[in-house]
């Protein structure tokens, strides 16, 4: 048998009904195994995927949007310690000005009360030595009143003469 008796009953162009029907038969059966068993698995392969990559974008959709507040949060922080730091920079200085004041008036009010004490001091040590100067004069005075008097009871004379000088001086003036 040649190829040719084979072949020749076969005709490319001229369709067979039996072998058409077969065709489409096993074509629709291959169709339904390979969506059951292929292609539905590969479907929800995909769809698992799909949806795997929907929720990483949601969550890093999600992660951004929280780095954002975070970031937010962050800079409001930042700028409350900032503040925070400026009111206690104020606050000290503004002890330290206040303390550097109160000292400034406690020493100003310790040297008034020490120099009215030394003023006190000295003039009480000027008093004291104002009455003895007049104490010591006085005393001298005294001396020389009575020197001067027992030189004068001595000459009845002159006495009377320096007596009559002085009587002349009042009226005089």
């Amino acid at each position: 048998m040649t190829t040719m008796t084979l072949l020749g009953a076969f005709d490319i162009i001229t369709p067979d009904p039996g072998l058409f029907i077969w065709t489409v038969l096993v074509f629709l059966i291959l169709l339904w195994l390979l969506n059951k068993f292929a292609f539905g698995p590969i479907k929800d392969a995909l769809k698992k995927r799909e949806e795997g990559i929907a929720d990483a974008l949601h969550q890093a959709q999600k992660a951004r949007e929280e780095m954002a507040n975070m970031k937010a949060d962050n800079e409001k922080i930042l700028n409350e310690a900032r503040e925070e730091r400026s009111r206690m920079l104020r606050e000290a200085k503004d002890a330290k000005d206040q303390i550097i004041t109160e000292a400034r008036e406690k020493a100003n009010a310790e040297y008034n009360r020490i120099v009215d004490e030394a003023k006190g001091a000295i003039n009480n040590q000027k008093m004291a030595a104002l009455i003895e100067i007049k104490n010591n004069v006085g005393n001298m005075v005294l001396e020389v009143s009575e020197k001067i008097l027992r030189r004068e009871l001595d000459n009845k004379a002159d006495q009377e003469q320096y007596i009559k000088q002085l009587v002349d001086e009042i009226k005089v003036k």
